[in-house]
């Protein structure tokens, strides 16, 4: 039992995890587990709370990283089929198949029949001896038809010192369209409904300047998301948070051809409704994702403002195709005068982060986790 949620635990010699049988939420994450501890995955503050059980599930769980299928919030049917928010891989329980140790990686294989769509979902966490990397990979077999779908991590980012946020290049960085928290239903937001942005440093409020996305904690009192579209032709595309005061950069890894955007949402105190009443601060959401924005499956399958530009919102599945995600969290110590990652590039054994700074830190990483049966 684990912060209130019956949980897998596995351990390497860098990283000890730990995944809830309810939802598969991967978190607590502990990273550098012989060194400097650095744990930096948000658990909600009622975690260990009974909270209203016609909220849906992921909400009892709600921690670190969990896989979205369909990504969003659902409330809009598609076809037949009735999602929760974020899918029943987010909600419903997971089945342990196997906890295998091959030289020096070891992988947790949990299993999920879906019902809402019928067909499997098989989830691998590995750890890697000497990584400072959890390895995420979801092979979705026997559904047919489109689907939004994404990963939803969540960084705890300290008051002291905060976060520095920074992503690969990308095509097109959008508000999204509608406030996300209105005060009439207790909830505020404060970027500018639907503004577009080239620069995550400048980013236009309803209260007529800009607001500078890169860095967090900030805007206490507020609820936002933005999205990026990430550019297509990129081989690698990452998104990176640095804790100078913290000592390290915690980064996420993908092939952008499966997960074709990065949500980013600024949890701060704007929600003063159960169970968040206002509490629920300094989380930023990191979610690599192919969807428009978090409404769902319905509204990333029709024809959207992303999807009129030319940026698909949702992938189509083929039952006799499994599809593969894989997506990559890491870590790496860095110097306090590190700053914000400017770029991630392949390297010897891994990839080598630049710093805006100059400075540059080489981590342990297998690439080659990325390339699937997909290609």
């Amino acid at each position: 039992m684990v912060l209130g949620q019956p949980s897998w635990h596995i351990a390497s010699s860098e990283v000890e995890v730990c995944i809830t049988e309810l939802g598969g939420h991967v978190a607590p994450v502990t990273f550098d587990r012989e060194g400097g501890r650095f744990a930096p995955m948000a658990v909600a503050p009622w975690a260990q709370e009974p909270i209203d059980p016609a909220l849906p599930a992921c909400m009892r769980s709600l921690r670190g990283d969990f896989f979205c299928l369909p990504f969003g919030g659902n409330a809009t049917s598609f076809n037949d089929e009735q999602h929760p928010p974020h899918g029943e891989t987010a909600n419903a329980h997971w089945t342990f198949e196997d906890l295998v140790q091959n030289g020096d990686r070891t992988t947790l294989h949990l299993s999920m029949q879906t019902q809402v769509r019928r067909g499997r979902v098989d989830k691998h966490i590995s750890l890697v001896d000497g990584h400072n990397a959890v390895y995420s990979r979801h092979t979705i077999s026997g559904m047919s038809g489109p689907m939004s779908l994404g990963h939803h991590a969540m960084l705890k980012c300290p008051e002291s010192g905060g976060g520095l946020i920074s992503v690969s290049p990308f095509r097109l960085g959008q508000v999204y369209p509608e406030p996300v928290e209105r005060p009439e239903n207790r909830g505020y937001s404060c970027l500018l409904p639907g503004a577009q942005f080239r620069s995550l440093a400048e980013v236009r409020t309803v209260f007529g300047g800009n607001a500078d996305l890169s860095r967090y904690p900030a805007r206490r009192g507020y609820e936002d998301v933005v999205m990026l579209v990430a550019e297509p032709d990129l081989a690698l595309a990452w998104s990176a948070v640095s804790f100078p005061a913290q000592g390290y950069v915690w980064f996420a890894l993908k092939d952008p051809h499966v997960l074709r955007q990065t949500l980013l949402w600024f949890s701060n105190g704007g929600r003063h409704f159960a169970p968040w009443d206002g509490r629920h601060v300094d989380t930023l959401g990191v979610e690599e994702v192919t969807s428009y924005f978090f409404l769902g499956l319905a509204e990333s399958v029709r024809p959207n403002a992303l999807s009129h530009a030319g940026y698909p919102t949702s992938l189509t599945l083929d039952p006799n195709q499994p599809l593969e995600v894989n997506y990559i969290m890491a870590a790496a110590r860095i110097p306090d005068t590190f700053g914000r990652v400017a770029d991630i590039v392949p390297a010897p054994e891994g990839v080598v982060l630049h710093s805006e700074s100059g400075q540059h830190v080489h981590a342990k990483v297998d690439l080659a986790f990325l390339q699937s049966a997909n290609a």
